[in-house]
């Protein structure tokens, strides 16, 4: 993904934004009220973790006597995103909950929101200009990347070639995750770590599977990969099983939907590093209705993770972490 094209992009389509946001007003979306709104807009509509973040969102939503709206496109792209922002803003709510496609694309036209009286929360992903958002939730990222780094050299005796496939660049968790992983993977001097194998934002598993195809094909004796996302372990999945490689190189995916957990149980896959999902959607929905209501919130929020192998899923502390397609 070119950023520098996204950014103009979302400029472009920023404009259209100012409209609805003008017509809201300055007054009204903010004010505190008994049954605040709050939109949430998830990063993709079709990815797992995103659904039980939205999960997570609805039934804190529920507690604090909240109306939860839970929107989201079908690609993980600004382009189909920032239309379902215009959208949101043209109906008024409280706040906006929002997992950005990109950390510069989407700046402006939430920022725009904001002026016309909207409070804005990132949730997962986040924006490179934090100033105007009442509070990032998301997973800290980048020990999630270490932990990743740390899981696979164990499982690859500390030795031999390793690749991440996936990440966008100027997806903030993606960035993060690849720092972490890489600055970890340092300290093992028997580990060569052969870079990143980056995706574009609408490649999804296909693309997945081919970046782990070309890297089987480029060093034949790799042992290790950390698959960035769910596409990316669902694609790795496909190509290591496609090249008869199940078991020898091993693979720590990032997230733990259903079709992961599936790998895992399979040996396709040998650990997933599972984020909290409903904790993030919680907390977001959390901060925002106490920014409506003009209570304490809190700039940044940091969630862990949880490590899920093949020994330890029948855990009922573990299990419970793993994503779900519905609520």
């Amino acid at each position: 993904m070119k950023t520098a094209h996204l950014t103009l992009r979302g400029a472009a389509l920023a404009t259209v934004i100012v409209l609805g946001a003008t017509a809201c007003g300055s007054g009204d979306s903010s004010s505190s009220t008994s049954n605040p709104k709050v939109t949430v807009i998830l990063g993709t509509a079709s990815d797992s973790f995103y659904n039980t973040l939205g999960c997570g969102a609805k039934a804190e939503g529920k507690k604090l006597g909240a109306t939860v709206d839970v929107q989201g496109a079908t690609t993980f792209d600004p382009a189909t995103q920032t239309p379902i922002l215009t959208s949101t803003v043209a109906k008024k709510p409280n706040a906006i909950v929002i997992a950005p496609t990109d950390s510069k694309a989407l700046g402006t036209p939430l920022k725009q929101a904001n002026e016309a009286g909207i409070k804005i929360v990132t949730a997962d992903t986040g924006l490179d200009d934090t100033s105007f958002i009442s509070s990032a939730v998301s997973s800290n990222n980048v020990e999630g990347g270490a932990e990743a780094a740390r899981t696979l050299a164990e499982l690859v005796g500390e030795k031999g070639k390793v690749v991440i496939i996936g990440g966008t660049p100027g997806v903030t968790t993606a960035d993060q995750r690849i720092k972490g992983f890489e600055d970890e993977i340092k300290k093992y001097p028997n580990i060569s770590f052969v870079g990143v194998q980056p995706s574009t934002p609408s490649g999804g598993v296909v693309e997945a599977a081919r970046l782990t195809a070309a890297s089987l094909s480029k060093d034949p004796d790799l042992a290790g990969i950390f698959s960035i996302s769910t596409p990316a372990s669902d694609g790795a999945n496909n190509a290591i099983k496609d090249a008869g490689k199940v078991g020898r190189i091993k693979v720590v995916g990032f997230d733990a939907g259903p079709a992961q957990v599936e790998q895992l149980k399979k040996g396709t896959v040998q650990a997933l590093i599972a984020q909290k999902a409903e904790e993030i959607g919680a907390q977001a929905v959390q901060q925002a209705v106490n920014a409506i209501q003009g209570k304490k919130v809190t700039k940044s929020i940091g969630t862990s993770f949880v490590s899920i192998t093949a020994a330890n899923l029948g855990d009922a502390d573990v299990s419970k972490y793993v994503y779900r397609s519905t609520c």
